[in-house]
């Protein structure tokens, strides 16, 4: 496999773990109480939150926003460390072709887990909420960094199954397997740190997260499949060939 074939892949993959990650926040575990979070790290009435758009409110928004993402951020990017780590370590354990092994079982997790997100399989064991509640607000940053932390670590039923397909992903390339976590904590990070700012969109987009989890849960059950039959170095190569192609079309 070539260099700039390679670095195809490593783009799909970037993207595909951008897409995972806002999904994740889009999901009906995260964005319906988006508002009442922002509302408990920083101490505002939801009311407050969502009528008074100070420039004061916007600050203090921003900043334990910040806090927050950190918190889950360093969970996210542990976990995902840990994928590539235990990837590794399988593949010079094991005798033989263990990629393509790993990758046709990440394949059927993440097909797997694509139809329990999109609503089309229920597995009872995965639908248990285990966020971390607290019944006394955080102190300042540090609780809301803590509170990020709680997050992360809850493993709330959405974002379970979406994560952990990044995790597989992670674990059948090892040597790319953070980027993509990193790019995953990006994606959840963007709309978090967008909708701060425009909270009142929640609302909005809470009506139709029945539709996006659907397209997202087709998204993951076709990336899985790519996986499981080995076709990601084929659309690599498409991808490849039809930049190669538009940059001469530009250049002729």
């Amino acid at each position: 496999m070539g260099i700039i074939e390679a670095d195809t892949m490593l783009l799909t993959g970037i993207i595909l773990a951008l897409g995972a990650g806002a999904l994740s926040f889009l999901s009906p575990c995260v964005l319906p109480i988006f508002p009442a979070y922002m509302s408990y790290i920083t101490g505002i009435s939801v009311k407050d939150l969502l009528e008074n758009q100070s420039t004061k409110i916007r600050g203090k928004l921003l900043s334990h926003s910040l806090f927050f993402l950190i918190g889950v951020s360093l969970v996210f990017i542990g976990l995902g460390a840990s994928a590539s780590f235990l990837g590794q370590w399988i593949q010079k354990l094991l005798v033989g072709d263990t990629g393509l092994l790993i990758q046709r079982i990440a394949g059927i997790f993440i097909v797997f887990m694509g139809l329990f997100v999109a609503g089309w399989i229920t597995v009872p064991a995965l639908m248990k909420d285990k966020r971390l509640h607290q019944t006394k607000k955080p102190v300042g940053y540090v609780g809301t960094f803590f509170v990020g932390l709680g997050f992360a670590a809850g493993w709330t039923p959405c974002i379970g199954p979406i994560f952990g397909s990044i995790l597989f992903l992670a674990a059948t390339n090892p040597a790319q397997g953070i980027f993509y976590t990193i790019f995953y904590v990006i994606g959840f990070a963007l709309p978090f740190i967008i909708l701060t700012f425009f909270l009142g969109s929640t609302k909005w987009l809470a009506r139709h997260t029945g539709v996006i989890i659907k397209i997202g849960g087709s998204l993951m059950i076709a990336m899985g499949l790519v996986l499981f039959f080995g076709l990601m170095p084929r659309i690599s190569a498409f991808l490849l060939e039809l930049i190669q192609d538009t940059w001469l079309s530009r250049l002729g």
